[in-house]
């Protein structure tokens, strides 16, 4: 995958959305999630003044929006870190606040692609799914060495899979008689560890196990958990964060931030609530918003999308 066919998911809705923040004097917009530079490119193409700072975790995706981004010299530095790291890189850059923020989470399309990485479950690949494939535990480490209560809780949790526990007792009775080393034949036991009737509904049988994994493996939703506070503490007064979320277990964390952000922190009852507890975010869209049909017909990734945004309004 380059960058000349990737396709960034509701590009203009971002824009649009981050759009008012990026157009004042000395704006700075953080890419929490760089992936192959989209949505960055559009940035600054789109607002010449604006100062981007793009983090990914995965060194080729860097190396990819690097090139991508290259034209626009210094208005981009690029940085290796987990998202969660917001706080550290701002101060080692001397960033005080920030004017926008996006967060496109789950897998990028440069992960999806690249066969060798391991984060599909439609062909044969190493058991791996690290985003940093520099560093961390595998999918194959988790399904070769975890209990199987703890392999059934990955499973079930991050992934809402039903048949969580047969599966993993179908896992740990395999890996006995030879590990587990490549996706297809860890599709192929969650498959035929799920009903036959159930598998006839809902997609491929193993796309919830594979979401687990990798959201175990990377540690996806503890890391989102420190990631998006730090956002919104971050953000100056007029900034703006947009969430681009791709399962309800993310959706579901990025709503709760965004309404305690956006709630009045006044004790019940008081008749006139006063100003140092007003609500110091206004939400920005009618709860989560998704693609249009037009843009899915193009770009069917965007499909299972859900865009959260939410304004500093006041100081705090």
């Amino acid at each position: 995958m380059t960058s000349a066919t990737h396709i960034p998911v509701m590009l203009e809705r971002c824009v649009e959305i981050l759009g008012p923040a990026l157009e004042r004097p000395g704006a700075v917009v953080l890419d929490a999630t760089l992936g192959l530079g989209g949505h960055s490119e559009a940035f600054l193409r789109r607002f010449p003044d604006v100062r981007l700072i793009g983090l990914d975790r995965d060194p080729q995706a860097l190396e990819a929006s690097g090139r991508r981004l290259a034209p626009f010299g210094e208005r981009a530095t690029l940085v290796h870190a987990v998202y969660d790291e917001i706080p550290d890189v701002l101060e080692r850059l001397g960033v005080a606040e920030l004017s926008g923020t996006l967060f496109d989470l789950g897998v990028s399309s440069l992960q999806l692609d690249m066969r060798e990485r391991g984060f599909a479950y439609s062909y044969d690949a190493p058991l791996d799914m690290r985003m940093d494939s520099s560093r961390g535990i595998t999918a194959a480490d988790i399904v070769n060495t975890y209990p199987a209560a703890d392999i059934a809780r990955i499973l079930r949790d991050y992934g809402e899979e039903r048949f969580a526990r047969r599966i993993a007792d179908r896992i740990v009775a395999e890996r006995e008689k030879e590990p587990f080393t490549t996706t297809a034949r860890l599709s192929d036991l969650v498959r035929d560890s799920i009903p036959a009737a159930t598998r006839r509904t809902g997609g491929h049988p193993a796309k919830r196990a594979f979401q687990a994994l990798r959201i175990a493996v990377n540690d996806e939703l503890p890391v989102l958990e420190r990631a998006l506070p730090a956002a919104v503490a971050a953000t100056g007064l007029g900034g703006r964060i947009a969430v681009l979320s791709y399962h309800s277990l993310e959706d579901r964390l990025v709503k709760r931030v965004f309404a305690k952000a956006s709630e009045s922190a006044a004790p019940p009852g008081l008749p006139v609530v006063p100003e140092q507890y007003q609500p110091k975010f206004r939400l920005l869209t009618r709860g989560a918003e998704p693609p249009t049909d037009a843009e899915t017909a193009e770009n069917p990734r965007a499909a299972s999308a859900k865009l959260r945004a939410a304004e500093r309004v006041r100081e705090g």
